[in-house]
């Protein structure tokens, strides 16, 4: 590695490690006034509290890394044309992609460090911060758990699995209770296709109930559509069921998988999949981005004014990939294209800008 490079990416992570220290501040501090309600009303404990911030920070990283890495990258590059390092550099044959390529280097190992810090660490961060909050913080029982992508939970009559629980429209897909005698020996099983709640209870669609007498006989029925005997209501299974964002990519493709076999809409769960893959890699995007930003600077003067637009530019991916992202959830367009239409979006407007820049 030249010195100049050492040099570039000297003042680039400086002013990376900056931005990340910033933006988790701001993150941690909005966050703690927007939990102090429930901090309060649940009498948490300093260490309580000091523990679910900490399990926050994975995912502000994961959020906010690529955006701080285009901020970096303006303020360096910014910097240095102030400084007239980059016309000296110029002077001396080098062409502004040679100066930026040591960081874009690095902006493709953030983006592939992205990828597997939001595949391992993330997931794990936010599954203990949801402990924290329920069991810990509400003093919520911890009844249930997630594995091999089921729910698996201990009911106050029984044992319930589902396959699925979406508690944005309160249904469960593939429902099997297991309900036990004294002796826990099985004296009855119900399998659903499908629960709802619907008027403060759980009612089955499609259901088979199998009742065993004393001496092992089994009986079996099936009901349309039955009123189901689970006294838990949708928010005792909120704590349980995974959410995209708390699954690595590979466990929620996984998930994915078991879920199309099993013939259950899976938009929503896909367009996440998409998703992660998409928004790690959008850190090479708003490098180059920013790099030509920064150009603008070195002709105008305009520091400051390049670095905002450049904040700007960053937000606005976050709002075209939430709202694209969204309509995929949706089934309003396909999850593929969800995922990936901000990223196709922001690379034509690098290309484009990449065309008016003198290197």
């Amino acid at each position: 590695m030249k010195i100049i490079d050492r040099y570039i990416l000297k003042e680039f992570f400086l002013f990376l490690c900056m931005i990340m220290s910033l933006f988790v501040t701001l993150f941690i501090i909005i966050d703690f006034f927007e939990r102090l309600k429930l901090f309060l009303n649940n009498n948490a404990s300093l260490s309580q509290m000091g523990s679910f911030i900490f399990y926050q920070i994975p995912m502000i990283v994961s959020l906010t890394l690529p955006v701080a890495v285009m901020i970096a990258t303006l303020i360096t590059l910014s910097t240095f044309s102030r400084n007239s390092e980059i016309t000296a550099m110029k002077a001396n044959g080098i062409s502004l992609y040679r100066i930026a390529s040591p960081i874009f280097l690095s902006a493709v190992i953030i983006s592939f460090f992205l990828f597997f810090f939001s595949e391992w660490v993330t997931p794990m961060a936010n599954q203990k911060s949801d402990h924290i909050k329920y069991v810990e913080i509400k003093k919520q029982q911890a009844r249930g758990s997630f594995k091999q992508s089921q729910i698996w939970y201990r009911g106050m009559d029984g044992i319930y699995n589902f396959n699925l629980y979406n508690p944005q429209t309160g249904t469960i897909q593939g429902v099997s209770l297991y309900f036990m005698t004294r002796d826990f020996r099985l004296r009855m099983q119900i399998s659903a296709e499908k629960a709802f709640w619907e008027k403060n209870r759980w009612v089955g669609q499609n259901v088979q109930v199998i009742s065993f007498s004393p001496d092992g006989l089994p009986s079996i029925q099936k009901q349309e559509r039955i009123p189901l005997p689970i006294r838990e209501t949708p928010v005792d299974f909120e704590a349980v069921q995974k959410s995209p964002d708390k699954m690595g990519y590979f466990e929620l493709k996984t998930y994915v998988d078991k879920l199309i076999k099993e013939g259950t809409e899976v938009n929503a769960y896909l367009t996440d999949l998409h998703a992660k893959l998409a928004f790690a890699f959008v850190t090479m995007i708003l490098t180059a981005i920013g790099v030509i930003f920064s150009v603008h600077a070195e002709r105008s003067g305009g520091v400051a004014r390049s670095i905002g637009l450049g904040i700007i530019i960053g937000f606005s991916y976050w709002i075209v990939h939430a709202f694209s992202v969204s309509l995929g959830r949706s089934g309003t367009i396909p999850p593929l294209l969800a995922a990936w239409v901000a990223n196709a979006v922001f690379m034509v407007m690098a290309l484009v800008l990449s065309r008016r820049i003198r290197t």
